[in-house]
């Protein structure tokens, strides 16, 4: 059920399953289970099965960089959480992820991409330090969520 709410809240967000939409995912065969469950309910995609640590099939060869993306996020995530020793509530491990999520991908410098975040906020660029943009993110996401209560 769980891979099923992951594609769902993948294709969610989008605004038209494009036609030759492709997922890489690990070797679980659950996956083509959940490619015959949307299928069913007419969605259409194809599923490509990285598996194992080696190249040792054509798929493999050619979609195991997309599955290392994952795998460095996985490595950076389980790096930082290592050092909570844990949650003692759903409501802690939610405000971990959630800032975590804010950080990787709107704070945090990235090798792969030269020393920039993945998502560029123009309020954010020039500040001199990072609680600096630490205090701009926060307050940009309570203005966003005061928008939507009064829309």
């Amino acid at each position: 059920m769980s891979a099923i709410r992951a594609i769902d809240e993948v294709l969610l967000k989008m605004k038209e399953v494009p036609e030759n939409l492709t997922f890489v995912v690990d070797g679980n065969p659950i996956y083509l289970l959940v490619q015959h469950f949307f299928a069913q309910h007419g969605i259409s995609f194809d599923v490509k099965q990285v598996i194992g640590l080696t190249n040792e099939d054509p798929v493999s060869t050619e979609f195991r960089h997309l599955k290392q993306i994952i795998e460095r996020l996985n490595r950076t995530f389980k790096g930082n959480y290592r050092s909570t020793h844990g949650f003692g509530s759903e409501k802690g491990s939610v405000s971990y992820v959630t800032l975590f999520v804010a950080y990787f991908n709107f704070l945090r410098p990235h090798a792969s991409l030269e020393g920039n975040v993945p998502v560029v906020n123009p309020e954010l660029l020039g500040l001199p330090t990072m609680p600096a943009r630490w205090t701009k993110l926060i307050d940009l996401a309570q203005q966003w969520i005061q928008e939507k209560r009064t829309a």
